[in-house]
């Protein structure tokens, strides 16, 4: 190594041993709130997930595929969606599929939650979205597995870090798209809507949230798929579902269990992104 380059590696600056730091002043100052927060979280994702694998197998297949066909009105999307996961049932996955589809509507719904109000905030205030940009370029280019270390030191391992960690990853995307929604949303309409006295907030729910809506549903569906994709890793932290079948094929060369379970995740990937589609209906 050259002087210059040498000079500047001794003079390294402990990032590291400062990100440490801080870490230990969190779980030594506010273990009991994490604590708190994943027992609590932990305890109604386990519910959620008994009450779906105390109803019957088929019959929730039945009533997943009313649903598709309710929300897309085509027989041909009801029947695929049953097909699909009666074949799950017959690879012996249907429990892992449960904790995930438990798991991804619940992250989905919280990243939702959150990300379109501050999408909304951001759209008609330009500085926070000057503030949320960076932020938000860095979240979507951290890479995955990133997100794990952190929620690992502060939530351990379990069904909870798991939630967590996914929402932090997937909630850029509807941040994103429903600032870009509200913000192409014509300025003739919002003139007209002005020029009949309309107040701010009939601004935004008659006008600009209905012109708004279909990049919207756009940053669900990423959101769905961002979510299902982090549950798959977050089973190196404990979180049950899809992920840890697939952890397991690949620690012991079982590519037979790898197969199945990577067809379980694309199936359930598909069934979500076909019945949260709108206007797509037959």
């Amino acid at each position: 190594m050259d002087p210059i380059s040498q000079f500047i590696a001794d003079w390294k600056i402990p990032i590291g041993a400062w990100g440490k730091e801080f870490f230990d002043f969190l779980t030594t100052n506010f273990s009991w709130f994490f604590d708190r927060l994943s027992d609590g979280l932990k305890s109604l994702l386990e519910s959620l997930i008994d009450l779906m694998l105390w109803i019957p197998p088929v019959v929730l297949v039945i009533l997943i595929m009313a649903l598709a066909w309710w929300l897309q009105k085509s027989w041909r999307l009801a029947v695929a969606v049953a097909v699909g996961l009666l074949f799950i049932i017959n690879q012996g996955l249907w429990r892992e599929t449960v904790e995930t589809l438990v798991l991804v509507v619940a992250a989905t719904a919280v990243s939702m939650a959150i990300g379109v109000p501050i999408g909304i905030w951001a759209a008609h205030n330009p500085r926070v979205y000057r503030v949320l940009h960076p932020l938000l370029d860095l979240m979507q280019t951290m890479p995955t597995f990133v997100y794990l270390i952190p929620v690992l030191i502060l939530f351990g391992l379990g069904i909870a870090p798991g939630l967590i960690v996914t929402v932090i990853f997937a909630m850029p995307s509807p941040i994103r798209l429903t600032y870009l929604g509200i913000t192409s949303v014509p300025k003739p309409m919002i003139e007209a809507g002005q020029a009949f006295g309309a107040t701010k907030r009939q601004l935004l729910w008659k006008v600009e949230f209905p012109s708004a809506l279909p990049t919207i549903m756009a940053g669900l569906t990423q959101c769905i798929m961002l979510s299902l994709s982090m549950v798959v890793i977050a089973a190196l932290i404990g979180a049950n579902g899809l992920g840890k079948p697939v952890v397991r094929a690949l620690n012991s060369v079982n590519i037979p269990l790898g197969v199945e379970a990577g067809l379980a995740i694309v199936i359930v990937a598909i069934i979500l992104d076909r019945i949260c589609r709108i206007g797509e209906a037959k």
